[in-house]
């Protein structure tokens, strides 16, 4: 009789543990769902991008320079509906700024382009990170877009101010100036051998 009871104690306390435990799973579950609806909520208020070009130059480069017009266009395309949707954005963003440094126009393949080309792809490589964790920090991902902006508009003024400057006319005498400072078209800098015979 005694084994029966302590049998059914065993019985039923197990049956509530799994209960308890089935209970605590839901309610975590619900809790995610709910993390989730709020990383989600935030993201999408936090995700806008001046897609749009901010000077001439910008927009003249847009037509001309097919990387600069794919990345911009991807940056315009809001995702929708899920987590995933901006995970896969953010991967795609990732692939289009990593090819504007393949294909840069020949006026700006110059050190101050590069430097902001290799700046926005970090931050829009940051982005693709943060948006691919687990735990999604939304409010790191909503800075990174502020910061793309940031740079984006570093980069058109910067196309702006070279397009600018090549516009203003050279002085007379200063393309011969600019040949005589060219380090690599300098006389070379060699003492003449002494074993060799001179012709004075």
């Amino acid at each position: 009789m005694k084994f029966k009871l302590s049998t059914l104690f065993i019985l039923v306390f197990v049956l509530f543990s799994c209960k308890k435990e089935e209970q605590n799973r839901a309610a975590e579950t619900k809790k995610d769902i709910k993390k989730r609806e709020i990383i989600f909520s935030n993201i999408d208020k936090g995700w806008v991008f001046n897609a749009k070009p901010i000077n001439s130059t910008s927009q003249a480069n847009k037509s001309s320079w097919n990387e600069w017009r794919l990345f911009l266009t991807e940056l315009e395309q809001k995702p929708k509906k899920t987590i995933g949707a901006f995970q896969k954005k953010a991967a795609e963003l990732s692939k289009k700024v990593m090819d504007l440094n393949t294909n840069i126009p020949i006026d700006f393949d110059k050190p101050p382009i590069k430097s902001r080309i290799s700046t926005l792809t970090t931050k829009v490589r940051m982005l693709d990170l943060y948006i691919h964790l687990d735990n999604i920090p939304d409010q790191k991902v909503i800075v990174l877009v502020g910061e793309i902006n940031e740079e984006l508009v570093s980069l058109q003024n910067q196309m702006d101010k070279i397009v600018q400057k090549s516009k203003i006319p050279l002085e007379e005498g200063e393309s011969e100036l600019m040949k005589m400072l060219d380090t690599a078209r300098a006389i070379p800098n060699v003492k003449p051998d002494p074993n060799l015979p001179r012709v004075e």
